[in-house]
């Protein structure tokens, strides 16, 4: 008997009681269903929290200095002297210092805005885009001039579209507004993200920071490729300073975001195989069926044996039997977990703005293994029909 007729009779057996197929196969429909989309919610997940730090920028590298007394002290101009040094690295540097602080607007309300100190860098490297005026510069910071660039917030609510020109009062001293940033949050109000003021590093440490030492630095890679490089050169002039890492830090949005996704990766296969026992459970389904299939035609199987068959050829017709149960359930279960998971995305996850995404991998790996079950559990009631004695069998009503 060739294998094209074992998957023959196979499937006219599946056909014959469809009911007793179905709920036979249910177990492995379940399993591979479940697999898909917990795959598929994990993968979305971490396309979700990827796409968010892109957008506070992988290339940012954040630097730290603690300090170690006065002997031993990197300046603000060290750090431009190592961002001169090595612009083949980098492509933007800018000292920072944030504080929060009172502001009053020229319709006399106070406000509570999130204010950063930094240099003429701090909008590229918030990809922030002017909508009115000019950005901070040079001048401003070698002065200590008390001006300012706005959020959308104080443009468009407090100052009408108007702001720049304008004054605003911060901890009682009076900032001209030299520009004002385009909208970045959908709801332009105190909570929104707009809701920020971006003053000269130098002005900032001196009047609105309660130290005069600037302690923080952000740097931007030219690429995600060249993070671990740009992270040594800075690294090592610090080291060279400090002679110990425990007076700074450098840190990476990229490593943050690659031990997220190895988490994220490892919590998804933990529930995934998790998900995965109903194959198993699935499987025993499948080798319970299927003797009790051998019960119910030991007298066919013994005909078979008197006109020729081998024992071989008993065992294939029931693997195979079991093989294509186990993988019929599977292809089942493969359009159950994808229209779940397309179900998911379009109602639960919709406001969210997050897809779950079934991978061709996970539908591939799921697959596989319901048919590898059907095999595993299917041999037990194979090799029992394979031994079964022709004349017993031919007995048997």
């Amino acid at each position: 008997m060739s294998i094209f007729q074992c998957f023959i009779m196979a499937f006219k057996s599946l056909s014959t009681s469809k009911i007793r197929s179905f709920l036979t196969m249910l177990g492995i429909i379940i399993g591979v269903a479940a697999v898909i989309i917990i795959m598929a919610l994990g993968n979305g997940m971490t396309v979700f929290m990827n796409d968010s730090f892109a957008s506070m920028g992988t290339t940012n590298i954040s630097v730290n200095i603690s300090g170690r007394g006065s002997s031993r002290t990197v300046t603000v101009d060290d750090m431009y002297e190592l961002y001169d040094e090595n612009k083949d690295y980098f492509t933007h540097m800018t000292p920072t210092v944030t504080t929060m602080a009172q502001v009053r607007g020229q319709d006399g309300e106070y406000y509570v805005p999130s204010i950063t100190g930094a240099n003429e860098d701090y909008l590229a490297i918030k990809d922030y885009d002017l909508e009115s005026g000019s950005n901070i510069c040079y001048i401003d910071i070698l002065h200590n001039k008390k001006v300012c660039v706005v959020g959308a917030f104080y443009n468009h609510t407090v100052y009408s579209g108007n702001a720049v020109g304008q004054y605003l009062k911060i901890n009682g001293d009076r900032y001209l507004i030299i520009g004002a940033v385009e909208e970045q949050d959908d709801k332009t109000d105190e909570t929104g993200q707009d809701n920020f003021i971006i003053v000269p590093y130098s002005t900032a440490s001196r009047n609105l920071s309660r130290s005069s030492n600037i302690n923080t630095y952000t740097f931007v890679a030219k690429s995600e490729d060249m993070i671990d490089r740009c992270i040594d050169i800075i690294d090592n002039r610090l080291y060279e300073t400090f002679r110990s890492d425990d007076y700074y830090s450098v840190s990476s949005l990229t490593i943050i975001v690659d031990t997220m996704n190895e988490m994220m990766d490892t919590l998804t296969l933990v529930l995934a195989a998790i998900a995965g026992i109903s194959l198993v459970v699935g499987g025993i389904g499948i080798m319970n069926i299927m003797l009790v299939s051998v019960t119910e035609r030991t007298r066919e199987i013994g005909v078979r044996k008197a006109l020729g068959a081998k024992g071989r050829h008993i065992r294939m017709q029931f693997v195979i039997e079991a093989a294509t149960t186990s993988a019929v359930g599977g292809i089942l279960g493969i359009g159950l977990g994808i229209g779940v998971s397309t179900l998911i995305s379009k109602t639960l996850l919709a406001t969210l703005d997050m897809v779950a995404i079934p991978t061709t991998a996970s539908i591939l790996v799921s697959f596989g293994i319901s048919v590898a079950i059907g095999i595993f559990f299917g041999y037990l009631p194979a090799n029992k029909a394979a031994k079964l004695n022709p004349i017993e069998a031919l007995r048997h009503d």
